[in-house]
């Protein structure tokens, strides 16, 4: 039964190709400012890096597709780790990714109250928002690190022919979390120091 793997392919095709439309879609780019602080030049450098590490796995699993399509339509053979290697790519570019669409401000967020208030009321808005951002990703880090560490230290393998070992899919979980988190602290930073401004709404 390959049709739970490939609906939760399209599933997250479909919700990257919307991420991808939505910053494409914005009227100006925004990315996050580091000034001179080296914490931030060093968080956003990993942030960037992560990016291009989830491109990477997207292009890794669109190859992979193809060459699945081929063997399987074309040479009439069958396959036995492509769907759930594409599974775990777009997967781990997904949490992968998380990092650099937050330095991208490509997360859909609703501006309407922050352009509403004045300055002062933003910024403690944008601390707040920013402090609970990085309370919940942190609870996602820790649970996702014990999960991960589960899975390394009792061997799971997944329940198919390739039976690969899970921990090595599952670590995208930690890392992601925990990428993410690096850019939350990195973004709450640069509002608590000036470098920003909240939520990047310049004065008028």
């Amino acid at each position: 039964m390959a049709l739970g793997p490939l609906r939760l392919l399209v599933l997250l095709l479909i919700c990257i190709a919307e991420e991808n439309a939505a910053m494409v879609g914005m009227t100006r780019t925004v990315v996050a400012r580091s000034g001179n602080n080296p914490f931030l030049r060093a968080v956003g450098v990993l942030s960037t890096l992560a990016g291009w590490c989830s491109a990477g796995m997207i292009l890794a699993a669109v190859l992979i597709t193809c060459q699945m399509i081929v063997i399987r339509f074309v040479l009439n053979g069958s396959t036995i780790w492509q769907t759930e290697a594409v599974v775990y790519l777009m997967v781990a570019a997904t949490l992968i990714g998380l990092p650099y669409v937050q330095r991208l401000r490509g997360h859909v967020n609703v501006d309407l109250l922050p352009m509403s208030l004045p300055r002062r009321w933003r910024h403690a808005l944008a601390v707040l928002t920013l402090s609970a951002s990085i309370a919940v990703v942190s609870v996602m880090l820790f649970y996702g690190f014990e999960f991960w560490h589960i899975a390394w230290e009792r061997g799971w393998r997944s329940d198919t022919v390739w039976g690969v070992r899970l921990w090595i899919p599952y670590l995208s979980i930690p890392v992601g979390f925990g990428l993410l988190l690096l850019q939350l602290v990195a973004d709450l930073v640069a509002v608590l120091t000036g470098v920003e401004e909240p939520f990047g709404l310049e004065e008028a």
